[in-house]
């Protein structure tokens, strides 16, 4: 099958929750190469800056503003209280929110933002004391501070860290059962150390977004911070929010970062606007006609095109696998019969037909000319640590028809029918189910699809296991803790209400348990319990083994993000398809035009 030539920007790391995203995905294609073109300047509401000089110009020029179009306005400003958990918020966020790391758009790893070094075992930060409780270090950096020039401080550790284990304080964070395991501390002017109960890989997602204690302490949390925020750590001040319109952040002269080609201090621009803009179509309409400079549209394939059309006129399109990676599955627990009765899940022969009846590439190509299949979950989170286990599940109709004869014959059944169940809101599940129904024909296998709609599929019929073969998504965390967590969704020991083994497989109720079922579990114990990144690494290799041996899933592909800036315009947009986003490194920007 012949594919676009593409240029992509990596995988994904994902999310910050572990939950079954119940949204359809759409056609997605993948990054274009860059040309350049007309110079435009933006006309915005306020007058960008420029420099005229005779001499040649060492480094970036400093000035003007950004415009950035997005469809959602945020509901809070605050990322700690309800509704801070919208993707907007952390969009906006990136202009002056601080903490610990942030995820790298190049590289999509982890780098350390307001601290010296991440902590680790390796380098001292993380130590396993003897009572098995954990100790982390942090070194904040001497030229970190707050936008009014108070010097970031332990202090300000210490009070996010209370304000999270505050009750009355509602974080939205997956991560507040590990803050709420966190029994000592200790706050330095530069310096912030604690100790959880037990160890845990978990305490890399910690204390993303800091709190300042000497501007927020003795205000109402939950009220004070929705429509201002507090002193920035970040490149860029709060300085309006017009509902309904545009929120403007201003260069923030405290920054404490620079370039590290120029030794520039940063940011470079004057101020970005955001602004609100709720239908696509307007958004598009918008960046056509240079009102805005930055946007990040839903990847439709009609919207990427015409975007596409622009880079002739010096727009670059940036388009890489984002936090979402769909899958199909098996349910191993009793509800599968209340789907099919003669369900073959138990059978891992079946499992393994399934696997190679299956044409991902044809799948992928369903969904989007530009989508590219996965070998592995790994690869959406670290491609560097995939072993790309389903490699050894090729698409081969003959075997998964030897497979099949093979099955008939043991169990003395003359036909096999399978139950496929996914959500029918979305166009892209919707295709893929009809395009699965000639691939099990062809080899023998009757395929019923009971799509449903979504709020029944990812309600009841999540929750109580009917279903026989499901295809849904799963969004999950950067780093390595992202791939610990992940497994929790295979934990034998985890079904639910209690647990996220949707699928059953190992549980006390499935038709399938025994020694692979055993070691995963104490695989996933394991990890849970280990912070040595080497350590981590062989058993998170081990456990994507065993889950591609026993084809407890079949990884499909993993929803594309998009972001378009005029580069002729706007320099060092690099578009991050994590939760980071397209504003992540917002800082580096600068106009092309002065």
């Amino acid at each position: 099958m012949l594919r676009p030539s593409i240029t992509r920007f990596g995988a994904v790391l994902l999310a910050a929750s572990l939950v079954a995203a119940a949204c359809a995905a759409t056609p997605e294609p993948a990054a274009t190469t860059t040309t350049l073109g007309t110079t435009t300047t933006t006309t915005t509401t306020i007058a960008p800056s420029t420099t005229t000089t005779t001499e040649a110009r060492i480094g970036n020029p400093y000035g003007g503003v950004a415009i950035i179009a997005d469809d959602q306005e945020p509901p809070t400003l605050n990322p700690f209280v309800p509704g801070g958990d919208n993707f907007i918020v952390s969009i906006i966020g990136q202009a002056y929110f601080t903490g610990v790391y942030e995820i790298d758009g190049r590289t999509l790893e982890l780098i350390p933002e307001v601290v010296t070094e991440l902590p680790t075992t390796s380098n001292g930060g993380v130590v396993v004391n003897e009572d098995w409780t954990m100790t982390v270090r942090y070194t904040i950096r001497d030229e970190a501070m707050w936008d009014d020039g108070v010097p970031i401080s332990g202090d300000d550790f210490a009070f996010t860290l209370e304000m999270l284990q505050d009750p009355d304080t509602n974080a939205g964070y997956t991560v507040d059962e590990v803050y709420e395991s966190i029994e000592t501390f200790e706050a330095g002017p530069k310096t912030f150390s604690f100790t959880l109960n037990q160890p845990t890989i978990l305490h890399e997602q910690l204390f993303r977004v800091l709190i300042p204690k000497h501007a927020v302490e003795g205000s109402d949390f939950l009220v004070d911070w929705n429509d201002k925020m507090w002193p920035s750590g970040g490149p860029f001040i709060f300085t309006s929010w017009e509902k309904g319109d545009r929120i403007i952040v201003e260069r923030n002269d405290n920054y404490w970062k620079t370039d590290s080609e120029h030794g520039q201090q940063l940011p470079y621009l004057d101020a970005v606007e955001f602004r609100f803009i709720p239908e696509t179509e307007s958004i598009i309409r918008a960046f056509k006609e240079r009102e805005v400079d930055v946007i990040q549209p839903p990847p439709f394939e009609p919207t990427l095109d015409s975007l596409v059309a622009l880079e002739s006129e010096g727009a670059d399109v940036q388009v890489g696998s984002g936090p979402v990676w769909e899958h199909i599955n098996f349910q191993f627990g009793p509800g599968r019969l209340e789907m099919n009765e003669v369900s073959l899940n138990d059978n891992l022969a079946y499992r393994r037909a399934v696997a190679q009846l299956i044409d991902t590439e044809a799948i992928a190509a369903a969904v989007g000319k530009y989508i590219e299949p996965l070998s592995s979950y790994v690869d959406a989170f670290s491609p560097t640590l995939s072993g790309h286990a389903w490699d050894r599940y090729p698409y081969d109709p003959d075997k998964a028809r030897e497979l099949v004869k093979r099955i008939k014959e043991e169990e003395r059944i003359e036909t096999i029918t399978a139950a496929y169940s996914s959500t029918s809101n979305g166009d892209a599940r919707v295709w893929i189910a009809e395009a699965l129904v000639p691939m099990f024909d062809a080899v023998g296998i009757e395929l019923q699809l009971e799509l449903q709609d979504s709020q029944l599929f990812f309600g009841e019929t999540l929750d109580n296991g009917i279903w026989d073969i499901g295809e849904w998504a799963w969004v999950g965390s950067p780093g390595l803790a992202g791939l610990v967590a992940i497994h929790d969704i295979f934990d034998p020991e985890a079904p639910p209400p209690e647990g996220s083994n949707y699928y059953r497989w190992g549980t006390e109720d499935s038709s399938v348990r025994g020694a692979e079922t055993e070691r995963f579990a104490e695989v996933r114990d394991l990890m849970n319990e280990t912070v040595d990144a080497d350590e981590l690494e062989s058993l998170i290799a081990e456990a994507e083994d065993i889950l591609a041996d026993q084809m407890v899933i079949l990884p499909l592909y993993s929803r594309l993000v998009v972001g378009a800036v005029w580069e002729d315009e706007i320099t060092n947009f690099v578009m991050n398809p994590t939760q980071a986003s397209h504003t992540w490194n917002m800082e580096e920007w600068y106009r092309a035009d002065l």
